[in-house]
């Protein structure tokens, strides 16, 4: 069930017409959003409700056992991790890890056959299982740090824990900022259901019209259909991935968002324009705020940050970036995606180079190109296929347009994603245009072009990208 479909659609309508009645009382709040959440995740295949149900009970009674047992909270604090990651490893990792330890026994010249021995069940990827892992994660973290009190509740638990709108892509929403709003019943006033309308119109925009316009000619590209492969055609080709990606994934945050807001509750920012950077480390304070919080918090500060050096300072940024890339996928390319990023921060770090620019805009189509380059291996099917595609944009190969004439349509689209971001631009910092914009109410005339745009403009419905993660 993905927000773009006619089944969504008649579940978020029960939803909302039964949550003022059911939402008011606690217990009954808490039952419903559970029940609800259960029903919609359930949807996909009810039996990843076992993974989830498994999951957050480990992470329930570890808690409560950290706060009650303090000569034993160290281990139930090691029993939540230990449960969390290793159904994580199980599930996610099994065949990568299975897959490396071939390869480097191939190395030697002996053969072992680890991958077709692995469970059948263990090969199927729960939905969103990296999402509700390090939300639930967090929770038993911040108790064990004493940051937060243990719930008492279990189905105030699962209500954070299994949050519908959140619950397969995110944002992570930590349970220090969730679970008091949890606690009470807000009605939301006039502006509040607004921006909740314009979130999630424009995120169901940047889903239908960018996003599923641009992935006919990015999967054909990657699929080795179309008959173009110069240097030219590589170019469009990642520079649209790199605003499909994000309109997908950001759109779908927006919704999240959307959906939360008109039930009276906050989701902090996920996405704030992270093509307008003008350095690699404001990209990542930009692109998907929730997980790169998440690792600075839990990873990069717990491991003693910056605070112990240079050099460690660079060996745990390296070790909390290409575990960021291992959590988006178990292959290669992810880390691979990694490690570039990891090479490009320590050289800006070191250099400090963005610095000397700041004041220039030439900084973000820089920084742009760097995000591009990285996204070849987090798009591409292996290792070689990175390579080779990465080869083409840099050596020039062939000066054909014709592309452009086939791909009109998505070059459009693409131009209007560029053109937004432009516009936004232009908004943050030019004051002038920022008083022009909120005197005009150009977001009743926006959200109508956005809502006209889905139901004529949509392109063919896609499962959103970060599903499979």
């Amino acid at each position: 069930m993905i927000f773009n479909s006619i089944e969504f659609l008649l579940f978020a309508i029960s939803f909302f017409l039964l949550w003022p009645f059911l939402g008011k009382r606690q217990l009954t709040r808490w039952a419903f959003i559970t029940g609800a959440s259960f029903f919609f995740y359930g949807w996909w295949d009810w039996r990843f409700l076992f993974l989830i149900l498994a999951s957050g009970l480990i992470d329930y009674f570890c808690a409560l056992a950290i706060e009650n047992r303090p000569k034993k909270r160290k281990l139930f604090f090691v029993l939540s991790l230990v449960g969390n990651l290793g159904a994580l490893s199980v599930f996610k990792y099994s065949k990568f890890f299975a897959t490396v330890l071939e390869d480097g026994f191939a190395q030697f010249n002996y053969q072992i056959d680890l991958v077709e021995k692995i469970p059948e069940f263990a090969l199927i990827l729960p939905v969103g299982i990296s999402f509700y892992t390090f939300q639930s994660l967090s929770y038993t973290i911040d108790v064990y740090r004493g940051r937060l009190k243990a719930t008492r509740n279990i189905l105030h638990f699962f209500s954070y824990l299994s949050m519908f709108p959140q619950l397969v892509a995110g944002p992570i929403i930590r349970a220090k900022d969730f679970l008091a709003q949890l606690n009470r019943y807000r009605i939301t006033n006039a502006i509040e259901k607004w921006n909740a309308i314009k979130m999630i119109a424009f995120g169901l925009f940047q889903k239908m019209v960018i996003a599923d316009n641009l992935s006919l000619f990015i999967d054909s590209a990657f699929e080795g259909k179309s008959g173009f492969d110069g240097t030219g055609y590589w170019w469009l080709v990642m520079v649209a991935f790199s605003f499909q990606i994000y309109a997908d994934f950001s759109g779908y945050s927006l919704i999240a968002r959307g959906l939360s807001k008109y039930m009276g509750y906050h989701f902090r920012m996920n996405f704030n324009h992270p093509y307008l950077s003008k350095s690699l480390r404001e990209f990542w304070t930009r692109w998907h705020i929730s997980l790169s919080t998440w690792f600075r918090d839990y990873v990069y500060i717990a491991l003693g940050g910056s605070q112990r050096g240079v050099v460690m300072g660079l060996i745990v940024l390296a070790i909390t970036m290409m575990l960021s890339g291992l959590w988006h996928g178990a292959k290669y390319t992810f880390l691979m995606w990694a490690a570039i990023h990891v090479v490009l921060l320590i050289f800006e770090r070191l250099t400090k180079w963005t610095r000397l620019f700041r004041k220039s805009p030439l900084l973000i189509p820089i920084i742009f190109i760097q995000a591009t380059v990285a996204w070849v291996y987090f798009r591409a099917e292996n290792m070689d296929q990175g390579h080779g595609i990465v080869k083409k944009l840099f050596t020039y190969n062939g000066s054909e347009l014709e592309f452009s004439r086939v791909y009109f349509d998505s070059i459009f689209f693409l131009g209007l994603a560029i053109l937004i971001e432009v516009m936004v631009y232009f908004r943050k910092n030019y004051t002038q245009i920022k008083i022009w914009y909120w005197r005009s109410n150009l977001d009743i005339v926006l959200v109508s072009l956005a809502i006209i745009s889905i139901l004529f403009l949509r392109g063919e419905g896609k499962q959103f990208i970060y599903f499979q993660f």
